[in-house]
């Protein structure tokens, strides 16, 4: 913010978390300078109500700085007999529930539930101000509930914190934020795109690897299955089954019961650790005697886990270092041949070709589950063992060459993301002084996106 001058004079707010704000301003309540109203849901019951063409708000809508749409309506009926206010069109909209604190501007007329503030235009401060002001001064009268979640209802809005400033000066600081925040929302979404596509290049990076080698100079042939195309031609096409000495689905859900579990003893695995690729996670554990019945479904080193239900592409490898244990109903283990890499057929089967052959053999069941019986049908190419652990090393490099890149977009991003809330924190809380910056885009419809130093 040094880029940025202070206001002449300052006093104390006498506000501990405010401190100092400028001479002129001065420390008011939102029930005198902002009214607003609380809009109301109609009988959940009767279907009937929530078949109209009035848009109607909840704290789920308010997402984009402005909204015309609702993700439900409710009947001109279901309105006047609640004696419901419209939220006129260009009015300010304040969840103080559950996500406490989003802000939207009415796009067009609209009526909101019983946890949306509507402020109005008859407000003493422009409504511009208000968006970037009420997220941080309401929420610090804010109670918190035994879960650590902020907790607001009517009587805390109104009396909270507000500050006092002329109009004038409050329109320039929101003008001056739009322009700002602009650039910074802008520079972010690019960085967002970024992420995006540097993630679909390293999955394409990988797929082409484990489906096509990394040779760009080998003979090819025809690999007999259509989405699959051409492979290197002394490569094997085979079905994943026989590249496994056993694939075992996990035990019935009555085969492990609550009462099994114990502090100590036989880890159970699942897709808690899976997902993340973490075996070090999780608490469920069964005692010695259970393990040993459960025997048929414990996991060894080299075993390919994969996440059965839902998730289908989380897929780990089960580790050397990870404590004795089973896995349960969620996951199956497939036991690669000692002759094979494991973690080759783990990126082969995280690969789009094999994502494909799921979707076509989930046809006409349950998407998102996967069964032993899709999994043995499924088609694997079988490199040479020496180019399967090439591949994966080949793999490895990849992945933390874009992991490094997406990392770098996020920290960005990061750094945006609180250069943007410090700003609007400097400038609503008089930190920084901008009554004489003018738009020098007023001419340009265009947003400049270079972010100042």
């Amino acid at each position: 913010m040094a880029k940025y001058q202070k206001y002449a004079e300052y006093k104390d707010s006498g506000v501990e978390w405010l401190g100092e704000i400028p001479s002129h301003w001065r420390v008011s309540k939102v029930k005198y300078l902002a009214p607003f109203q609380v809009g109301w849901t109609p009988p959940t019951k009767n279907d009937a109500n929530f078949i109209g063409e009035n848009l109607w708000v909840n704290i789920s809508d308010l997402k984009a700085k402005t909204i015309t749409s609702t993700s439900k309506q409710i009947s001109d009926k279901a309105a006047l007999e609640a004696s419901m206010d419209i939220t006129p069109k260009g009015s300010l909209m304040y969840s103080f529930k559950l996500s406490v604190g989003a802000v939207s501007f009415a796009g067009c007329d609209m009526y909101t539930n019983e946890a949306i503030a509507s402020f109005l235009d008859t407000s003493k401060l422009p409504l511009s101000f208000l968006y970037y002001v009420l997220p941080k001064f309401v929420i610090e009268n804010a109670s918190t509930n035994i879960y650590g979640a902020k907790i607001l209802n009517q009587e805390l809005i109104r009396n909270a914190n507000l500050i006092e400033l002329p109009f004038e000066e409050a329109e320039n600081i929101a003008n001056f934020l739009d322009h700002e925040t602009a650039k910074i929302d802008s520079l972010i979404a690019k960085q967002e795109k970024l992420i995006e596509l540097l993630k679909e290049k390293r999955q394409a990076v990988i797929s082409h690897a484990v489906t096509k080698g990394l040779n760009p100079d080998v003979k090819m042939k025809d690999s007999g299955v259509e989405w699959l195309g051409q492979v290197p031609e002394h490569w094997r096409v085979s079905r994943f089954k026989f590249v496994c000495s056993s694939i075992i689905a996990g035990p019935f859900g009555s085969s492990i019961t609550k009462d099994m579990y114990v502090p100590k003893g036989y880890k159970v695995y699942g897709q808690e650790q899976v997902i993340p690729n973490d075996f070090e996670i999780g608490d469920y554990y069964i005692s010695e005697k259970n393990y040993i019945e459960l025997s048929r479904y414990a996991v060894y080193p080299r075993d390919i886990l994969i996440s059965c239900v839902g998730t289908f592409g989380k897929i780990a490898v089960f580790p050397e270092n990870a404590e004795k244990g089973i896995i349960n109903p969620r996951l199956i283990k497939a036991t690669v041949s000692n002759k094979f890499n494991p973690y080759f057929f783990r990126e082969y089967l995280k690969s789009d070709a094999v994502f494909k052959q799921f979707e076509q053999l989930s046809r006409g069941g349950t998407m998102g589950v996967i069964n032993i019986g899709i999994l043995n049908e499924i088609i694997a190419v079988i490199p040479p063992i020496k180019e399967q652990d090439d591949i994966y090393n080949f793999i490895q490099q990849q992945k933390y060459k874009f992991n490094s890149l997406i990392k770098k977009a996020e920290s960005a991003i990061q750094l945006m993301q609180e250069r943007r809330t410090t700003l609007i924190s400097y400038a609503v809380t008089g930190k920084i002084d901008v009554r004489n910056w003018q738009n020098p885009n007023h001419n340009n419809n265009e947003v400049n996106t270079e972010l100042g130093a």
